[in-house]
């Protein structure tokens, strides 16, 4: 045992969302129990690559009495994993493998076609230009990826006389996000801005997103937060 620097988890801060894990190279946190924690001491390096990635400020970088770190079994560690799937409690909730029944409804007494409600493009966030015409005055819908797939009334309940910016704060890049919507609230004097995100801790990162991008721009938007449930529920 050596005293030296190495990763501590806040587990009060921690929310699960799991966007440490990718950064850590050599495997040493992972998901259980909902919450981030270390997997073995000898898997961490202490030097933090993990730190900027917690949106919840949970992880540090603390001294402490700990095995020191062993290179050769943190590759082996890391290719054992990788050859092996996730389990549900090792793994981020948003992909965390269920299947649940949909409600049988009686088909509608009718033959009218639901319109479609979108009435911009580009609709994701990465390719929405800043100065495009349709965002003066807009009220803006920045929703998840997944909302429109979960949430059947998206087109009449959400997306109706909205501009909709779409994107996913796990997958992509929360620093282009974060720039792009702050040229867009500084150039386009924006109405409102209401944010849906699925139910998983991860895709919370959305607000967190707008947010940063309003105070980069100096602009205080009226800001709404809607939540969709996995099977698509409005909470």
């Amino acid at each position: 045992m050596v005293t030296r620097k190495i990763v501590q988890i806040d587990e009060k801060k921690c929310n699960g969302c799991g966007v440490c894990i990718p950064s850590c190279a050599e495997g040493a946190l992972q998901i259980v129990d909902g919450k981030a924690r270390l997997v073995k001491d000898i898997y961490c390096d202490g030097l933090g690559a993990c730190l900027g990635e917690c949106p919840q400020g949970a992880i540090t970088i603390i001294q402490r009495e700990a095995e020191e770190f062993d290179e050769k079994a943190a590759e082996e560690y890391v290719k054992n994993k990788q050859a092996t799937p996730a389990t549900s409690a090792m793994s981020c909730p948003s992909t965390q493998a269920m299947q649940f029944k949909t409600e049988e409804k009686p088909a509608a007494d009718t033959d009218a076609k639901m319109e479609s409600r979108l009435s911009t493009w580009p609709i994701q966030l990465k390719l929405l230009p800043p100065q495009a015409p349709f965002l003066k005055n807009a009220d803006l819908l920045i929703a998840a990826d997944c909302v429109p797939f979960a949430y059947a009334d998206f087109h009449e309940g959400m997306l109706k006389d909205r501009v909709l910016a779409m994107g996913c704060p796990k997958l992509d890049d929360v620093s282009l996000y974060r720039n792009k919507l702050a040229a867009i609230f500084r150039t386009a004097d924006i109405k409102s801005v209401t944010i849906v995100n699925m139910e998983v801790p991860c895709c919370f990162g959305l607000k967190r997103i707008v947010e940063e991008a309003m105070e980069l721009s100096g602009r205080h938007i009226p800001l709404k937060q809607e939540t969709i449930s996995i099977k698509g529920e409005k909470l």
